[in-house]
């Protein structure tokens, strides 16, 4: 028996969300899953293959897949926005080249990035004196560093926690990110706390941090997903933790 059927928009009726990861990451899919769990809204995702050590150098080895990894993101729908989940990868190839590798496959796509979305949302509420987290090695967060000073966005100090390997950083508690964010936010010549790094869990004490710091706390993930759904002209408002999703 042949059965009847009709046809509707799929899954992706108001959005398609496409999503590059890193192979090492165990912590940005969990967390924007909680994000994008809309109805109508299709989150797609791919992995690049990654290097457990990140230095310069291991980071720009993703440069050269970037094409034919994107490629395997859906195309039968048109995708609005990909997002390439690595703050530091994004650091060094640069946002501009990310979104041509992707757009080479994906023409119709707005990109984005971590960094690339961490300075939209400084900018978004009007912050430009932060204290940065990291957990990388001083070449990796120098070079954010000189990147967010060139966006306008002053930095007071850098706390590291200086690894260099991927399933260290994974496995760095939350309870040690909120140490160290609290540590951070004393500073008073901050307005805000960026915590970066893809890999670092921090959705689940974004606003434990924000009430113990009184100053807005920004972390690589929760601005990324905020972008792509500013990006894709959704609503943010209460989609994510913290501030930037209240304003």
């Amino acid at each position: 028996m042949k059965l009847p059927f009709l046809l509707d928009d799929g899954a992706a009726s108001k959005a398609a969300l496409g999503l590059i990861v890193l192979q090492m990451d165990e912590t940005l899919e969990a967390e924007l899953r909680t994000v994008f769990n809309q109805p109508g809204v299709a989150l797609f995702h791919t992995r690049i293959p990654s290097a457990e050590e990140i230095t310069p150098q291991t980071l720009m080895q993703m440069e050269n897949e970037l094409p034919a990894i994107a490629g395997l993101l859906p195309s039968t729908h048109p995708l609005d926005v990909v997002g390439y989940g690595c703050t530091s990868g994004a650091t060094i190839i640069g946002s501009d080249k990310i979104a041509a590798l992707v757009n080479q496959v994906h023409p119709a796509a707005k990109v984005t990035d971590p960094i690339k979305a961490v300075i939209a949302a400084l900018q978004h509420l009007n912050i430009s004196k932060i204290g940065f987290i990291t957990p990388y090695v001083a070449e990796v967060s120098e070079a954010m560093r000189d990147l967010l000073s060139n966006n306008g966005i002053s930095v007071s100090g850098v706390a590291s926690f200086e690894q260099s390997r991927d399933p260290v950083v994974a496995r760095i508690s939350p309870a040690s990110i909120l140490d160290a964010i609290i540590a951070t936010g004393e500073d008073d010549n901050i307005d805000a706390v960026f915590v970066s790094c893809t890999n670092l869990r921090c959705f689940d004490i974004i606003e434990q941090a924000e009430e113990k710091i009184r100053k807005p706390v920004i972390s690589s993930n929760q601005a990324l997903a905020w972008h792509m759904l500013k990006l894709a002209g959704l609503p943010t408002w209460s989609m994510g933790p913290g501030r930037l999703f209240g304003s």
